[in-house]
């Protein structure tokens, strides 16, 4: 029998909209959207929020190397940790950077641009000395970052637009979706076709069935909503993701519970946690 090769992730930031960390969130953290996920040697991050700093930091003890960074998009809960991702900042490091949801508008050299653009910031992205590309695609292309490696995308429902991923890798699945807003009464079949049958589940699940009403139009789900995707796609784990700033660490406790009940190996995301389909 053929040992499996190393297939994990592991969240550096689970939080969206904004950082919020402090006595209150220390149990599942306050850092914004940022994921590790190894392919065996190769590793792949998604999104940039404020828990990019802290594995840049890591990165940075382990020497130079690659990393392929996947944003979902560039609201700026997923981005601004960019300019302290300190591997871009040192010669020998190599930093692939790809979004799929700028063109044919905008690309992602010009958006990152502009962010760290005086007045809003010191120094712009020419001060990067690592080798950094930026790479755009059309949503919905198979991208194949690695040897054996392959990262489906497809359309999340998200002002500015959103993209999906769904990374395949010996044999299994972990599917990355956040930043996207359920349609009322039916399951978003673009999605669900994104997840069928992924050992792994990561899902926007911003607000409870009861806040939603109040929020609807923002581009988020609710919990409840990534249960009935999940069992609808056959999904084995779902992973509850981008918890609101407002709800903190007893909050969320009781949102483990409840979903523990409704779908028993339910997940909340938390930072520092490390799963393995």
């Amino acid at each position: 029998m053929t040992e499996q090769q190393e297939f994990s992730v592991t969240f550096w930031g689970v939080r969206g909209s904004i950082a919020c960390p402090g006595p209150e969130t220390i149990r599942y953290g306050g850092d914004t959207s940022c994921l590790e996920v190894m392919c065996g040697d190769r590793r792949m991050v998604f999104d940039g929020g404020t828990g990019l700093r802290k594995l840049g930091n890591k990165l940075v003890r382990l020497g130079p190397g690659e990393t392929d960074l996947f944003f979902t998009h560039t609201h700026f809960d997923h981005v601004c940790g960019l300019p302290f991702f300190v591997p871009m900042f040192i010669p020998g490091n190599t930093v692939r950077l790809w979004a799929g949801h700028l063109l044919p508008e905008h690309t992602l050299r010009q958006v990152l641009v502009e962010m760290m653009m005086a007045p809003l910031f010191p120094v712009p992205p020419d001060i990067f000395q690592a080798d950094v590309s930026y790479n755009d695609y059309e949503c919905g292309a198979v991208l194949a970052p690695g040897d054996g490696v392959t990262v489906r995308t497809g359309p999340l429902n998200h002002p500015n637009r959103a993209t999906g991923y769904r990374i395949e890798f010996d044999g299994r699945v972990i599917c990355y979706i956040t930043d996207t807003e359920h349609f009322d009464g039916r399951i978003d079949e673009k999605i669900a076709a994104l997840v069928q049958g992924a050992d792994i589940m990561i899902y926007d699940s911003t607000y409870t069935d009861e806040e939603y009403p109040r929020f609807k139009g923002f581009g988020h789900s609710t919990w409840q909503e990534g249960v009935k995707l999940a069992d609808a796609a056959q999904v084995k784990t779902l992973v509850i993701f981008h918890h609101d700033p407002n709800h903190n660490d007893d909050f969320m406790d009781e949102v483990a519970r409840q979903a523990e009940a409704m779908r028993p190996g339910t997940i909340v995301a938390r930072e520092g946690l490390t799963l393995r389909p």
